[in-house]
């Protein structure tokens, strides 16, 4: 079997196996399978709780635990800056952010495709590998399973991770007062218009780049610097910024009141929207998070979060007005509802 070129070096190249693509028999619990998950799965993900191979990980926590679960069946696999397997491991870091904890422990299962081939799935391993070190979150179990040929799309992935709640974190919507001010983490809609870009086979001056990436660290500053002031966190992924604030304002029984020009959307992507017709508050993203916070430290929430990422920007306020829609105050004067996603703009993003 010859080595395939990696896009992602981490000094782990495809060993030598008996087949080029994944089988059936991969999936059969037998010699294959156990031979995929040694040379694959433990020996790439490895870790002192990884390796003991239970049928699951005993783990110990003091205090309240947050616990998440989510699938990735993202097409295609690989994309303008990173691939599935870093998706999901974000993805479920991010979640468990969101609730105000501290991520310690993920699992992973695949659902392989026959015939996936096996430098693709080694490739969404490295992914997997380094989303996990760089958070500094191991996986510590998992499972593997495979499909009949045509009854999967490649490979779709499901992490459910494990974390303690931050000491000073009390983060739900109902919190929310009129007053209080919502920031954005980043620039909005670079991951669906990188997954639409190579879905449709787009070229633009400059490649947009997904925004995948852990979240946990700014948020886990914003909790020990501002503590109780931090009332609301979500991360804008399907249905995008639009349908956060929506749920915000829903949640919370008051109404969220927006300024366009303050929504930091980069020029490559929302000249790709005009292009394409979307409306980025509706488009997803995978690295970046919606706040609100007291007035009082509303200054200083920014001021961490541009520490993180320099696009970080006040987009708006809670108010009395209008409860339960959002308002957006245009850019030319003008004031429109900015309604939820009413059905599907961009499939199959995350």
């Amino acid at each position: 079997m010859s080595q395939p070129k990696l896009s992602i070096q981490l000094n782990c190249p495809l060993p030598k196996l008996d087949f080029d693509v994944i089988t059936l028999g991969h999936g059969s619990g037998g010699i294959l399978t156990h031979r995929l998950l040694d040379t694959g799965v433990f020996n790439i993900l490895k870790n002192d709780l990884l390796i003991e191979q239970h049928d699951g990980a005993v783990l110990k926590f003091d205090g309240p635990v947050a616990f998440t679960t989510d699938s990735y069946v993202v097409t295609p696999i690989f994309f303008p800056g990173g691939n599935i397997g870093e998706l999901a491991v974000n993805g479920s870091i991010n979640d468990l952010a969101m609730c105000g904890a501290i991520p310690e422990y993920l699992s992973l299962s695949f659902i392989l495709e026959e015939g996936l081939r096996m430098d693709e799935f080694w490739e969404v391993l490295l992914g997997i590998k380094k989303a996990s070190e760089a958070a500094g979150v191991p996986i510590v179990t998992g499972d593997t399973k495979v499909v009949e040929r045509g009854k999967g799309d490649k490979v779709f992935i499901n992490t459910t991770g494990l974390g303690r709640i931050h000491p000073k974190a009390s983060i739900h919507a109902n919190r929310a007062r009129p007053g209080d001010v919502v920031l954005i983490s980043g620039s909005v809609a670079n991951h669906g218009v990188a997954i639409l870009s190579v879905r449709q086979g787009l070229e633009f001056e400059t490649t947009i780049t997904s925004d995948t990436q852990p979240i946990h660290k700014p948020v886990l500053n914003l909790l020990d610097e501002l503590g109780g002031d931090v009332k609301f966190l979500r991360d804008p992924t399907r249905g995008g910024v639009a349908t956060v604030l929506n749920e915000l304002a829903i949640q919370s029984g008051y109404g969220v009141e927006i300024i366009q020009k303050d929504i930091p959307v980069s020029e490559q992507v929302e000249g790709a929207c005009e292009m394409l017709g979307l409306d980025p508050l509706y488009v997803a993203n995978e690295g970046i998070f919606i706040s609100v916070v007291s007035e009082a430290q509303s200054t200083n929430a920014l001021k961490i979060l541009q520490r993180f990422d320099p696009a970080s920007s006040i987009i708006g306020r809670v108010v009395a007005d209008h409860p339960k829609q959002v308002v957006l105050h245009s850019r030319i004067g003008g004031k429109r509802i900015v309604s939820m996603l009413p059905g599907e703009q961009l499939p199959r993003i995350c």
